[in-house]
């Protein structure tokens, strides 16, 4: 996979070896080393514009991570980020407002997101009003269109998020990523919060919106089928690193990495007559964050795991066309 600066028919955004760790605070009296939380760790990944790459994996992952930091929301200990062939890793010299503009999010939970002393219209206008120089009556137009674009009324603008039901509040949330027309949108479990019937119709319409206005997405979700549904493009992350990344429908018909696999597997079918034909026996927890195993982080849990696991830590190869694994006894799987 390659991970350098993109031309215009490239991807959108790339990473470099993206790293992010925490310091865990110590006593002004201790004499140990500093340790570190490392939510994220060298992640190379590709976003292709136009299209929707998901990141899954259990709660920990460094799902949510990854996400803020490729968008400068919090910014990466180590790495490189590229946003259409430019480096932005660093904040310095940049245009944060043209940057921002173009790399919108949309929270898990509206209710923390939508502040509740706005009315709905102005909550869509915000960003508006912060990132574009636009007039009053330019700013009135994009924020009618964003509402009508989502389903909502103009009678639902004037009221407060209070007011409103947990599918709508949602709506809103993404009338506001979508009103200074971004080229990218990171979706963070932007179904979780809501009723079955209500996560199908949130979902319809974020791929009405993608083909609308031409966006690029980033959905963060652990649900396999909401991933199935919604993505071109799955990579799957463990303890902050990643260990599979491909088209989905390859990757979900074919996982090759162990983890991929269980993970997979784990997902319920709604038929009691039909059962998973992917089994694999994982055992033990998953490894801290502060001290992860060496080698392959998966090989205490894996059962493929040999010496060389706990070793070396596996590359991530491609074994089919876009079809990356890092498992260094990958043919096992197949």
């Amino acid at each position: 996979m390659e991970h350098e600066g993109s031309t215009s028919d490239g991807p959108l955004l790339t990473t470099v070896e993206l790293s992010k760790y925490y310091p865990i605070r110590r006593s002004f009296l201790s004499r140990s080393p500093v340790r570190f939380v490392r939510a994220v760790d060298k992640v190379s990944i590709e976003l292709p514009r136009k299209k929707t790459t998901a990141v899954v994996g259990e709660s920990g992952s460094g799902k949510t991570t990854l996400a803020m930091t490729m968008i400068l929301a919090i910014l990466p200990t180590s790495g490189k980020i590229f946003f259409e062939g430019r480096e932005i890793t660093s904040k310095k010299g940049q245009n944060s407002k043209e940057l921002y503009r173009n790399m919108q999010m949309v929270f898990q939970d509206p209710d923390s997101s939508l502040d509740p002393r706005f009315r709905i219209k102005d909550l869509i206008a915000e960003p508006l009003r912060g990132l574009l120089h636009l007039n009053e009556q330019a700013i009135s137009d994009q924020v009618n269109e964003s509402l009508e674009a989502v389903g909502l009324s103009q009678e639902q603008s004037v009221r407060r998020p209070a007011q409103l039901s947990g599918g709508q509040k949602q709506r809103v949330a993404i009338a506001r990523a979508i009103a200074t027309k971004p080229k990218l949108v990171v979706l963070d479990e932007p179904t979780s919060a809501l009723d079955a019937s209500v996560q199908a119709q949130m979902l319809k319409l974020l791929l009405k919106l993608q083909n609308t206005y031409e966006l690029s997405y980033m959905l963060i979700t652990h649900n396999i089928a909401v991933a199935h549904y919604l993505s071109d493009i799955i990579a799957v992350m463990y303890t902050g690193n990643l260990v599979e990344y491909g088209p989905t429908k390859t990757v979900l018909r074919k996982p090759r990495h162990p983890y991929t696999i269980t993970l997979i597997s784990s997902t319920p079918i709604p038929n009691p007559l039909v059962r998973n034909l992917l089994k694999t026996e994982i055992r033990g927890e998953v490894p801290s964050a502060i001290n992860p195993p060496s080698g392959c982080r998966f090989h205490p849990r894996c059962p493929f795991a040999e010496k060389r696991c706990s070793e070396e830590v596996p590359p991530l190869r491609e074994i089919s066309p876009g079809h990356y694994v890092a498992c260094h006894f990958v043919d096992k799987t197949g």
